[in-house]
Protein backbone atom coordinates (compact mmCIF):
# COMPACT_ATOMS: atom_id res chain seq x y z
CA UNK A 1 0.00 0.00 0.00
CA UNK A 2 1.19 3.56 -0.39
CA UNK A 3 1.09 6.49 1.77
CA UNK A 4 -1.64 6.60 5.12
CA UNK A 5 -3.03 10.06 5.86
CA UNK A 6 -4.86 11.12 8.54
CA UNK A 7 -7.47 13.61 8.41
CA UNK A 8 -8.53 15.26 11.76
CA UNK A 9 -11.55 17.77 11.36
CA UNK A 10 -11.11 21.35 12.83
CA UNK A 11 -12.99 22.62 16.05
CA UNK A 12 -14.72 25.69 17.44
CA UNK A 13 -12.41 26.13 20.36
CA UNK A 14 -9.29 28.03 19.31
CA UNK A 15 -6.65 30.26 20.15
CA UNK A 16 -7.34 34.05 19.98
CA UNK A 17 -4.47 34.96 17.68
CA UNK A 18 -2.44 33.51 14.64
CA UNK A 19 -1.01 30.33 15.29
CA UNK A 20 0.15 27.20 13.16
CA UNK A 21 -2.54 25.20 12.52
CA UNK A 22 -2.03 22.17 15.44
CA UNK A 23 -1.68 24.68 18.08
CA UNK A 24 -4.83 27.08 17.06
CA UNK A 25 -7.32 24.36 17.96
CA UNK A 26 -7.02 23.75 21.40
CA UNK A 27 -10.18 21.43 22.46
CA UNK A 28 -9.77 18.32 24.16
CA UNK A 29 -11.45 16.54 21.68
CA UNK A 30 -8.51 17.76 19.07
CA UNK A 31 -5.74 17.61 21.18
CA UNK A 32 -6.51 13.81 21.86
CA UNK A 33 -7.24 13.03 18.19
CA UNK A 34 -3.70 14.79 17.34
CA UNK A 35 -2.32 12.58 19.85
CA UNK A 36 -3.55 9.88 18.52
CA UNK A 37 -2.82 10.33 14.89
CA UNK A 38 0.56 10.54 16.28
CA UNK A 39 1.13 7.78 17.63
CA UNK A 40 -0.34 6.01 14.54
CA UNK A 41 3.12 7.54 12.62
CA UNK A 42 1.30 8.12 9.62
CA UNK A 43 3.23 9.54 6.49
CA UNK A 44 1.02 13.14 6.71
CA UNK A 45 -1.49 14.08 9.33
CA UNK A 46 -3.62 16.91 8.11
CA UNK A 47 -6.63 19.00 9.19
CA UNK A 48 -9.97 19.55 7.56
CA UNK A 49 -10.73 22.77 8.20
CA UNK A 50 -14.40 24.33 7.45
CA UNK A 51 -12.86 27.68 6.24
CA UNK A 52 -9.29 26.80 4.75
CA UNK A 53 -10.10 23.29 3.38
CA UNK A 54 -7.19 21.11 4.10
CA UNK A 55 -4.12 22.34 6.69
CA UNK A 56 -1.16 21.51 7.02
CA UNK A 57 -0.16 21.08 10.97
CA UNK A 58 2.72 23.89 10.59
CA UNK A 59 0.38 25.98 8.08
CA UNK A 60 -0.15 29.72 10.20
CA UNK A 61 -3.88 30.74 10.10
CA UNK A 62 -5.79 33.16 11.88
CA UNK A 63 -8.74 32.25 14.15
CA UNK A 64 -11.84 31.83 12.21
CA UNK A 65 -15.27 31.40 13.36
CA UNK A 66 -16.44 28.73 10.45
CA UNK A 67 -18.44 25.34 10.73
CA UNK A 68 -19.75 23.10 8.14
CA UNK A 69 -22.26 22.22 10.93
CA UNK A 70 -24.40 25.55 10.09
CA UNK A 71 -24.09 25.52 6.17
CA UNK A 72 -26.50 24.21 3.59
CA UNK A 73 -25.69 20.70 2.16
CA UNK A 74 -24.50 22.33 -1.03
CA UNK A 75 -21.61 24.34 0.10
CA UNK A 76 -20.83 21.57 2.28
CA UNK A 77 -20.28 19.62 -1.08
CA UNK A 78 -18.43 22.48 -2.50
CA UNK A 79 -16.02 22.32 0.37
CA UNK A 80 -15.67 18.62 -0.05
CA UNK A 81 -14.48 19.07 -4.07
CA UNK A 82 -11.84 21.45 -2.86
CA UNK A 83 -10.63 19.26 -0.33
CA UNK A 84 -10.35 16.10 -3.03
CA UNK A 85 -8.39 18.71 -5.07
CA UNK A 86 -5.78 19.43 -2.35
CA UNK A 87 -5.94 16.03 -1.60
CA UNK A 88 -5.44 14.68 -5.21
CA UNK A 89 -2.30 17.23 -5.20
CA UNK A 90 -0.76 15.73 -2.29
CA UNK A 91 -0.90 12.21 -3.17
CA UNK A 92 -2.69 8.67 -4.96
CA UNK A 93 -6.12 8.83 -3.54
CA UNK A 94 -6.32 5.18 -5.09
CA UNK A 95 -2.89 4.01 -3.63
CA UNK A 96 -3.44 6.62 -0.11
CA UNK A 97 -5.40 5.02 3.24
CA UNK A 98 -6.84 7.18 4.80
CA UNK A 99 -7.80 7.61 8.69
CA UNK A 100 -10.67 9.93 9.64
CA UNK A 101 -11.08 11.71 12.90
CA UNK A 102 -13.46 13.51 11.65
CA UNK A 103 -17.62 14.27 12.03
CA UNK A 104 -19.74 12.87 9.78
CA UNK A 105 -20.46 16.06 8.14
CA UNK A 106 -16.70 16.44 7.53
CA UNK A 107 -16.31 12.97 5.97
CA UNK A 108 -19.94 13.09 4.04
CA UNK A 109 -18.91 13.99 0.66
CA UNK A 110 -14.95 12.83 0.74
CA UNK A 111 -16.02 8.86 1.52
CA UNK A 112 -17.77 8.22 -1.81
CA UNK A 113 -14.08 9.69 -3.70
CA UNK A 114 -11.84 7.42 -1.19
CA UNK A 115 -11.34 3.79 -1.52
CA UNK A 116 -9.14 2.50 1.44
CA UNK A 117 -10.65 4.22 4.44
CA UNK A 118 -11.09 3.48 8.33
CA UNK A 119 -13.16 5.54 11.03
CA UNK A 120 -12.16 4.58 14.25
CA UNK A 121 -14.50 6.83 16.15
CA UNK A 122 -17.55 6.16 13.81
CA UNK A 123 -20.99 6.66 15.68
CA UNK A 124 -19.63 8.19 18.91
CA UNK A 125 -20.89 10.62 20.44
CA UNK A 126 -18.01 13.63 21.97
CA UNK A 127 -18.10 11.96 25.34
CA UNK A 128 -17.59 8.40 24.16
CA UNK A 129 -14.93 9.57 21.38
CA UNK A 130 -12.77 11.10 24.13
CA UNK A 131 -13.31 7.98 26.20
CA UNK A 132 -12.22 5.76 23.18
CA UNK A 133 -9.35 8.36 22.09
CA UNK A 134 -7.54 8.07 26.09
CA UNK A 135 -7.78 4.05 25.42
CA UNK A 136 -6.48 3.95 21.89
CA UNK A 137 -3.55 6.86 23.26
CA UNK A 138 -2.33 4.53 25.92
CA UNK A 139 -2.58 0.96 23.78
CA UNK A 140 0.32 2.55 21.91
Amino acid sequence: MGKQIVLISCVSQKLGQRAKAKDLYVSTLFKLNLRYAQKLAPDEILILSAKHGLLSLDQEIDPYEQTLKTIPALEVKQWADQVLGQIRAKCSIDETAFIFLAGERYRKYLLPHLKNVQIPLKGLGIGRQLQKLKELIDEY
